[in-house]
């Protein structure tokens, strides 16, 4: 080796050991260093810790769901026995869903796959808080927790012959207007509920359909049996009222209309009868089971529950739905679950209005044909049912004219008579029946019908009666407010009171009552001026008892007629005042007395009649008397 290699080597083994050096790391460098690999071991540590963690819990897991498997399996196999083939839809957990439209939504569970609730989104129901003041809470419709809605399948293979739908977990399937409950039979049988809504609708399409059960089925029977319990909860103010028009209501094929008690418990047997619907009726609200058929058969029962009790009645309706389709193993419904609406519940074109209880006979007559429609029109162009209220009664006392005309007319020619029938009472001061029989060819002498003034105010009742039902059961005045009154189909409260008054008067005074007593009062006064009560003065007490007896009633009725009976006060003493001062003239009356008297008189009519029967009376009481006479001497 050469001089020159020597150095080559040199300067070789020098550069790699500067090199060496400098890229050596420094002692806190070092110390890092150290510092990271701790922490990554550590790191390294808890990552193995949470995997083979991770891997137990999997572990767990799986073996709770092999241990819940083998549970449900041994469960359903337990429940097999008493639910036949239904087994695998006896075990499961409640699920609540629910669809919803523009005026309602609609919750349902899936134990039973029936409707939970309705809540009813353009109604409220009224509370009162603590200090008797009212707020407002979403009203809802079959919500009670112990309703009941279960088919009773007569299941073959099940233990007691029969499955309840109600003790099954039904899966759901929902889309945006239905949602279709089926209870897993295995094998693809299976017990199915359809529910559909419309837009802007009280209807709820109702479709059951029982898919390759015929085999599990007990075929002695077409019909399945159905039970509906519905417990009625109170939603308005005037419990006492509710409570009285609260019942079932029910329409057979081929008959009409016909209800249970609304006031006790009762029941009805349509065991025979083919019956097209059922409804649960409150006093503004109802929920109805229609058939798109019939019902072969439905039993009907109401219990009355306790007063101070959450709910106001129990409804129970048992039903047999038969079965129909293609297979044989369909059936289709409806339900309506809302406000008792004259106009939506008359578009089903089965009578299903008559469930508004406006009145049978006469009355609910004039109610559905007469006040019903006049309202309806006057509602379109007044947007206050307050002043609709004072509309409907002007009109009312316009059609009503010429009646009360010849009420007025009657009482002016009686006010004519008086100073004569005055001189006839002083001549026989101490004959009662002699006045009376003398009064009687007076009227008859001058062509004067002492029941003239009466017949109009009879022929008037209907309308009054008619009235008496309207309001309270017009859905169109609840909670419709006027002045003081915030709710026109209920009693108004001007003022609070904090004791009870009695005669189920109520913790309150209704002003429209004491208004309606005291123009009642004054009405009296001024029509009774020219009448003859000599023969009978209590009825001159009675009239003004009459309206003070009444305040105990109308103080807890509808306000909508108070108020309306108010306003045919005041109308009533404005037409007496205008007519007798303004449009009859009393000269004329005189005149016309007089020149009826100088005519001849036909024999008969009413007032002769009477005439003699009292003349024959008095000859009766004469013999009695003298036969009396004769005894004591």
């Amino acid at each position: 080796m050469d001089k020159n290699n020597i150095i080559g080597l040199l300067l070789i083994f020098a550069l790699l050991f500067l090199w060496t050096q400098f890229n050596s790391p420094s002692e806190a460098d070092l110390i890092a260093q150290r510092q990271q690999d701790s922490i990554q071991r550590v790191t390294d540590s808890i990552a193995n810790a949470k995997i083979a963690e991770a891997k137990k819990e999997v572990e767990s897991t799986d073996n709770q769901i092999v241990e819940s498997v083998e549970n449900d399996s041994a469960k359903i196999a337990e429940q097999s026995s008493l639910f036949g083939v239904f087994a695998p839809s006896s075990i499961g957990k409640e699920v609540i869903d629910s669809i919803s439209n523009d005026v309602f939504t609609v919750y349902f569970t899936s134990k039973g796959g029936r409707i939970k609730e309705v809540v009813l989104k353009d109604y409220k129901k009224v509370l009162l808080d603590s200090l008797k003041d009212e707020y407002k809470v979403p009203l809802r419709l079959m919500e009670n927790e112990k309703n009941r809605f279960e088919y009773i399948l007569p299941v073959s293979d099940a233990q007691r012959g029969t499955v309840n739908t109600g003790e099954l977990f039904f899966k759901a399937e929902k889309s945006s207007n239905s949602i279709v409950f089926r209870a897993d039979a295995g094998e693809g049988k299976y017990f199915e509920q359809k529910y559909t809504i419309a837009p802007d609708s009280y209807n709820i399409d109702y479709d059951v359909q029982l898919v390759g059960l015929n085999n599990h089925l007990n075929q002695s029977s077409d019909a399945i049996k159905l039970k509906w319990v519905n417990w009625l909860d109170k939603i308005e103010r005037s419990v006492a009222y509710e409570r009285n028009y609260t019942s079932i209501y029910y329409k057979p094929v081929d008959d009409d209309t016909d209800h249970c008690s609304c006031t006790g418990a009762d029941q009805e047997d349509a065991s025979g009868a083919k019956i097209k619907w059922v409804s649960n009726v409150n006093q503004f609200f109802n929920s109805s089971l229609i058939a798109n058929n019939f019902f072969k058969s439905a039993d009907m029962e109401i219990e009355i529950v306790p007063e101070d009790a959450a709910e106001l009645k129990k409804m129970v309706t048992s039903f047999a739905v038969p079965l129909g389709g293609d297979s044989g193993n369909s059936a289709s419904m409806k339900f309506y679950v809302g406000p008792n609406k004259y106009e939506l519940l008359q578009a089903y074109d089965m009578e299903l209005e008559e469930i508004i209880p406006y009145g049978t006979s006469v009355f609910g007559t004039v109610n559905r044909h007469i006040i019903r429609p006049l309202f309806d029109f006057l509602s379109r162009f007044i947007g206050s049912k307050g002043i609709v209220i004072l509309a409907l009664t002007l009109l009312v006392k316009i059609l009503l004219y010429p009646l009360t005309y010849k009420m007025l007319h009657s009482q002016s020619k009686m006010g004519a008579l008086k100073p004569q029938l005055a001189k006839m009472k002083e001549k026989f001061p101490d004959d009662q029946q002699k006045q009376q029989m003398e009064s009687m060819k007076l009227y008859r002498e001058f062509g004067v019908n002492p029941l003239g003034g009466c017949f109009p105010i009879v022929l008037q009742m209907p309308i009054w009666f008619a009235l008496y039902r309207f309001f309270p059961a017009s859905i169109e005045f609840r909670q419709a407010s006027f002045l003081w009154a915030t709710d026109l189909s209920s009693f108004d409260v001007f003022w609070k009171l904090p004791f009870e008054l009695p005669f189920g008067m109520g913790a309150h005074i209704s002003m429209f009552t004491l208004l309606w007593a005291f123009t009642t009062v004054i009405y009296t006064f001024y029509n009774s001026r020219h009448m003859d009560m000599s023969a009978n003065p209590m009825m001159k007490y009675m009239q003004y008892f009459m309206p003070i007896m009444f305040l105990g009633f109308f103080n807890s009725y509808a306000s909508g007629l108070t108020c309306y009976l108010f306003f045919s006060n005041i109308f009533n003493i404005g037409q007496t005042l205008l007519t007798k001062n303004l449009i009859i003239d009393q000269e004329k009356i005189k005149r016309e007395l007089e020149a009826y008297k100088k005519k001849p008189k036909k024999k008969g009519g009413f007032s002769q009649r009477l005439e003699t029967a009292m003349r024959e009376a008095q000859k009766q009481q004469a013999e009695k008397e003298a036969k009396k006479n004769k005894k004591k001497k």
